[in-house]
């Protein structure tokens, strides 16, 4: 079975920067589309980025130009830096694959769609606090 593991949450003071990482246990879905997702208790589960297979990223309007997403297929790892953090970033983390989801036709704004209404292999979170 698939395994997504999260590491690099914690806590910091608005302004500061954390940097997230998601190792994927089998390479073949390190290639697939891959992204970020983020839940606060009692809210939504929120898409927070996107990253093809050759690395072409997309964003929510919330964290574009503060956080940037890239992967490492090599190490079938995925990272999410984050700066400029506020608190309302506050939330668990979660790194998501989507294993249909892969080559010519999962590129760019496709896999950033694909992400949020396809089936995913999901991570168990990571907690990212943000205190003002």
């Amino acid at each position: 079975q698939v395994q997504l593991v999260e590491s690099g949450g914690g806590s910091v003071q608005a302004g500061g920067s954390l940097r997230l990482s998601c190792v994927v246990s089998e390479y073949r879905y390190s290639r697939t589309c891959m992204g970020w997702f983020r839940q606060d208790p009692g809210k939504e589960r929120e898409r927070v980025a996107s990253v093809d297979r050759d690395g072409s990223p997309n964003y929510a309007d919330s964290v574009k130009g503060r956080f940037t997403v890239s992967r490492d297929n090599a190490k079938g790892t995925l990272y999410l830096q984050m700066n400029s953090l506020k608190p309302e970033d506050t939330a668990m983390y979660y790194c998501a694959a989507v294993p249909s989801c892969e080559g010519v036709f999962c590129s760019g704004a496709a896999c950033y769609n694909r992400l949020l209404y396809e089936r995913k292999y999901w991570g168990q979170g990571t907690q990212v606090t943000v205190s003002s």
